[in-house]
């Protein structure tokens, strides 16, 4: 639990050691030595087993605005916001088998150019006009769509009450595609990636991804899980959605299928594509995800995480978004032993409250392990049955039926050659991702508010808060000193929102004033002292003027290394799997909290206690990146700004460990991309990279002030000198 210091606690240790600070210390400190801030951050990260409950909204009109915000967080996490554009999908169907009251075929078609998507399609005979159609993601069994469990294993699964037919039990996957089909369905039955047909990226890396690759990682040309594809959100995750969209696309260019009876299905991983799909795309009518919806482990394969993913979120919220429309599920002895008393009571309250207590449903078979048995599939038929209006009588009861071999299922033939596929694809297709989102936003960045419109939602994902969602800090004063003509206070911002705490030094010139001055280091709050513990010259300077200047200890910066040594290495969580998702799909990166800490700096500076009518920025010297971060997500709470960029890209960052790796954040044209986005009548004194820095420009001339928009030029210690002198003269 959180548990605040007492403000006289925190005053009378300060006052303790402040005697020594002043003899052994070239900047003051907030905290007794060898304490740490009582900041939540510090805690064990959070991975994919942690807790993940649904807290029920207070309302309709809050559950609207909620949903938009998680919605919005599935389609930036998985690389879909800008959506990835539309290709043709070159549809081939064709080796039709009858099977008396069902047809099966192949099929395949690509969801981007050169990408093959790869199936089955089933249809029932004997009906006319249009009729309900069914995706099938089939989740993680073995060989997917070519699934044989074997005589022995489906014999074990008979005597346990969990299947019925020897011959039709040895393949979950291919009965409930058959019985939705005998139901009077169309149904497509389609590979996850490296399953089965879908082989172009194999099961080994979409799957079982363990280690890096060096030859995989470059700021030209990079392949999945590397740090520029997570830079850029790329993940196998983003593409089996991708997949499961241009499956919907196919499914409903069928002249038989009809476009307002469209219902998903599948268990495990394909539990989580169902909900995921059904999450994102209006088109989805009716859900049933089997044995995934869950406050407990949210999926353990890399095509279930995707960095950001589930920060502040989980499945159960995930499949909520769903609500009101048809929400079907099945509970099992596995991770989502517990569903009935953890999760479902809150998804029913939630479908009561917004009208449609009937339209939420689950299963519940804690008597047998995973799977998507017989028993769960009849669960399914019936509500199938009544959500799809199919008119059959109940029970729907599930026949035998001949099982179709891998020849038969396979579209891959000497006239349907397999495609190519290996690294060498894999950089390609990532290439052609990438270059259409870049060519999106560039093409939006011409009209300036259509940008910030498009980037500025995406970058409050990736940042993880705006200034409008920063909280409201409080400064808990540990000592105040007066010196010639200013005072020094140290103390923490104490953010109970989110139960974080950054130690601070504000210098007030005496009488106090209205402009304030949020420096930036990368050595925090240290950053404004000289190394006899007197301010630099700059910061003497600005408080001579009249501004308050205030250092800030971001995380992991100054008060918060127990050693006092720089971060070089963020924590990750304690997987094997060399992937950034484990982590950064349940946490922030250090880059994006330590932002996080600036809005809460300027979130006090605004309030009525900080005081400050005008507020200027500052970040030199190593700690432009933040600032420009900073800048992008704080709208009007900054007046004017200093940044100088160094130069930094985060597509330059090739370690996922790097105190610089911030998922998302190449993805949104870099750091020019979030110079451009926000609000250009704020002022900005710039040094970035001359060849972008016409982007950059573009934007302030579609400003009420193009002349907002300042170069800083010099070395670095001119920049500091010109940075203090433009800061002076900003009103």
């Amino acid at each position: 639990m959180f548990k605040p210091i007492s403000a006289v606690a925190l005053l009378a240790s300060g006052l303790a050691f402040v005697a020594v600070l002043k003899l052994t210390a070239a900047a003051p400190r907030a905290l007794p030595p060898g304490h740490l801030p009582n900041d939540v951050r510090l805690r064990p990260l959070k991975d994919l087993d942690g807790y993940f409950p649904f807290t029920l909204p207070e309302s309709r009109e809050a559950w609207a605005k909620r949903a938009e915000r998680v919605r919005h967080q599935i389609l930036v996490a998985e690389g879909m916001w800008p959506m990835p554009s539309k290709t043709d999908l070159n549809p081939v169907v064709y080796g039709r088998i009858d099977r008396g009251d069902y047809t099966v075929e192949k099929a395949y078609f690509e969801s981007a150019p050169g990408f093959f998507v790869t199936g089955n399609l089933y249809r029932p005979k004997g009906k006319t006009g249009r009729v309900p159609g069914v995706l099938c993601p089939h989740g993680h069994w073995n060989n997917g769509r070519f699934m044989d469990a074997g005589l022995d294993e489906v014999r074990s699964e008979i005597v346990q009450g969990a299947e019925r037919f020897e011959e039709g039990g040895r393949s979950p996957l291919q009965a409930r595609c058959v019985t939705l089909a005998r139901m009077g369905c169309v149904v497509f039955h389609y590979d996850m990636i490296g399953y089965a047909d879908s082989t172009q990226i194999s099961q080994a890396l979409a799957h079982g991804f363990s280690k890096q690759r060096p030859e995989m990682n470059s700021p030209e040309n990079w392949g999945l899980f590397s740090p520029q594809a997570e830079e850029h959100l790329q993940s196998v995750m983003g593409l089996q959605t991708w997949d499961s969209i241009r499956a919907l696309d196919f499914l409903l260019s069928l002249p038989d299928v009809d476009p307002d009876r469209i219902a998903v299905t599948g268990a495990s991983g394909g539990g989580t594509q169902t909900f995921i799909l059904s999450a994102i795309d209006p088109r989805v009518k009716v859900a049933f995800p089997a044995v995934m919806v869950s406050t407990a482990m949210q999926g353990g394969c890399t095509c279930e995480n995707a960095c950001d993913l589930r920060v502040d979120t989980g499945n159960v919220e995930f499949a909520a978004l769903f609500a009101p429309k048809p929400l079907g599920m099945t509970c099992a002895n596995d991770w989502t032993v517990k569903m009935s008393t953890k999760g479902f009571p809150q998804l029913k309250a939630l479908f009561t409250l917004l009208g449609a207590p009937d339209n939420v449903m689950l299963k519940r078979a804690e008597q047998f392990g995973h799977n998507y048995n017989y028993v769960s599939r009849a669960a399914m038929y019936s509500w199938m049955n009544r959500q799809l209006k199919l008119g059959l009588p109940e029970p729907v009861v599930e026949q035998d039926y001949q099982r179709l071999t891998r020849e038969e299922m396979s579209v891959w033939d000497d006239q349907h050659p397999k495609p190519e596929g290996g690294p060498d694809f894999e950089r390609q297709l990532l290439r052609l991702w990438n270059d259409d989102a870049q060519d999106q936003l560039l093409g939006a960045s011409m009209n300036p508010e259509r940008f910030r419109e498009l980037v500025a939602p995406a970058l409050e994902v990736v940042i993880g808060r705006t200034f409008a969602t920063a909280g409201e800090p409080v400064l808990i004063t540990a000592a105040t000193t007066q010196r010639d003509g200013w005072q020094e206070k140290t103390g923490v911002l104490r953010n109970a929102s989110y139960m974080e705490e950054i130690p601070v030094v504000l210098l007030q010139p005496a009488g106090g004033g209205t402009g304030a001055v949020l420096w930036l280091s990368p050595e925090g709050k240290a950053g404004l002292f000289a190394s006899d513990g007197a301010p630099k010259p700059e910061v003497r300077k600005l408080i001579a003027a009249g501004k308050t200047v205030l250092g800030v200890d971001l995380f992991m910066q100054g008060e918060f290394l127990a050693d006092g040594q720089p971060l070089t290495k963020t924590r990750r969580v304690k997987n094997p799997r060399e992937a950034a998702a484990y982590t950064f799909g349940y946490n922030y990166s250090p880059f994006a909290q330590r932002v996080q800490d600036v809005l809460t700096a300027l979130a006090w500076l605004r309030s009525p206690d900080g005081g400050a009518k005008h507020v200027a920025l500052v970040g030199l010297q190593g700690a432009g990146h933040w600032a420009a971060a900073a800048r992008a997500v704080a709208g009007s709470a900054i007046d004017a700004a200093v940044i100088d960029t160094d130069g930094f890209r985060f597509g330059g960052v090739n370690d996922l460990q790097s105190p610089d790796f911030l998922p998302g954040g190449a993805k949104y044209l870099d750091v020019p991309g979030m110079l451009a986005v926000a609000s250009p009548a704020r002022r900005l004194l710039l040094a970035d990279r001359p060849e972008d820095r016409e982007f950059i420009e573009a934007a302030f001339r579609a400003s009420p002030q193009p002349a907002a928009l300042a170069s800083l030029a010099g070395d670095p210690a001119e920049r500091v000198v010109k940075a203090v002198a433009w800061l002076l003269e900003q009103k």
